[in-house]
């Protein structure tokens, strides 16, 4: 267990290692022995902590770590993390150069990007290593398939100053029940694959699935998956489909009762006057609120947990914070332990309810939540 943050925050947020390091080896049950896991810890490790979090990974014998910019995979390298590290964001020239020195691999989603890098890199060095990502209907990031051929043809000769160590693409759909689209971006990966090999070029290493390939889609393994919310405890699933695989939530936030107060029937909570009791009252504020991550449509419809109960959020959430009713709650007591994440008792709150109050996904909240 780490915890995140300093000790004078409102807000206490802790991480167990040991669920992520049974989640990691949940996940390889799910591969073949010989398939690479490239862990996703981009946002650091999606608000978990990248250096504790690829640190524990790389000990488990991850192959590597993906990340959204060189700034993240400089953070990495600083933390003490030799493993090979893709830079899978868009990429400016004013980047190359730091890319470089700290050894990060780029995943070119642009021609002139790979030029602008060619020209940075040592005349006399080793081939740098680079993975290339074919657009196969995202239409977000990555090169379209007769530029990849292009690459590949580029890379064969002999004072060429890059290597192909990966090709990729990423799912737009995967986690759809209707694999109509997924299967689509398959056949096209797999169409420029054929064409290559066609030509008798080598290919690289192939990677595409994403949590939900890796669950759904066991064709789309190839050589190496990318695993990100799936590390963390969260699953994507298909409705009305029993998600085969069982994880842990790896973060846990707590922060204390600062004030109590009673309430009369009439009396208002918070701005606005939102909220107006009924029945006499005991409400309880806690000092959290939007500043640290927990939005104002929170208000009427999530819940914390104090002495293992539900106290609902009422009233207007504020900046720094946010009341619960806690009348239904014995002996609530000022300094008292609210569980705003996790399991305190029987009961649990998980990122996955943040996601279903707040209409979203559960991506959201880990990262937002200080």
């Amino acid at each position: 267990m780490t915890s995140l943050g300093s000790h004078l925050s409102p807000i206490s947020v802790s991480v167990d290692l040991n669920a992520l390091r049974q989640n990691y080896q949940s996940i390889r049950l799910q591969l073949l022995p010989n398939t690479r896991i490239l862990a996703i810890v981009k946002a650091d490790a999606y608000g978990h902590g990248a250096i504790p979090i690829a640190r524990t990974l790389q000990g488990l014998g991850a192959f590597g770590f993906g990340v959204a910019s060189v700034h993240e995979g400089a953070t990495l390298r600083e933390g003490g993390i030799q493993s090979p590290i893709l830079v899978m964001g868009a990429l400016q020239p004013a980047h190359l150069k730091a890319l470089v020195h700290y050894r990060l691999t780029p995943v070119i989603s642009h021609r002139t990007i790979l030029s602008e890098l060619m020209a940075v890199l040592p005349q006399d060095a080793a081939p740098y290593p680079i993975h290339l990502k074919v657009d196969t209907g995202l239409h977000r990031l990555g090169l379209d398939p007769e530029h990849i051929l292009e690459i590949f043809q580029c890379t064969q000769e002999s004072n060429c100053p890059v290597k192909i160590s990966g090709l990729m693409t990423h799912f737009a759909d995967a986690d759809n029940p209707d694999s109509t689209f997924t299967t689509l971006q398959l056949r096209k990966f797999r169409t420029l694959i054929d064409h290559i090999r066609s030509t008798g070029l080598p290919l690289p290493p192939l990677h595409v699935a994403n949590s939900a390939g890796i669950l759904f889609y066991k064709e789309a393994h190839f050589e190496m998956v990318r695993p990100g919310l799936m590390l963390y405890g969260y699953a994507p699933g298909h409705p009305g489909k029993d998600t085969p695989i069982r994880l842990q939530p790896v973060l846990a936030a707590t922060t204390y009762i600062a004030h109590l107060r009673t309430l009369q029937p009439g009396d208002i909570v918070g701005y606005n006057a939102l909220f107006r009791a009924t029945r006499p009252s005991k409400i309880a504020v806690l000092p959290v609120g939007y500043t640290h991550g927990f939005p104002r449509k929170l208000t009427g419809i999530g819940h914390v947990l104090i002495q293992g109960e539900t106290a609902p959020i009422i009233g207007k959430i504020c900046m720094d914070m946010m009341m619960v009713d806690v009348t239904e709650i014995s002996h609530a007591t000022i300094g008292q332990e609210v569980r705003l994440l996790g399991t305190q008792g029987s009961r649990s709150i998980s990122a996955e309810d943040y996601a279903n109050w707040l209409e979203t996904i559960p991506y959201e909240l880990p990262q937002n939540l200080l």
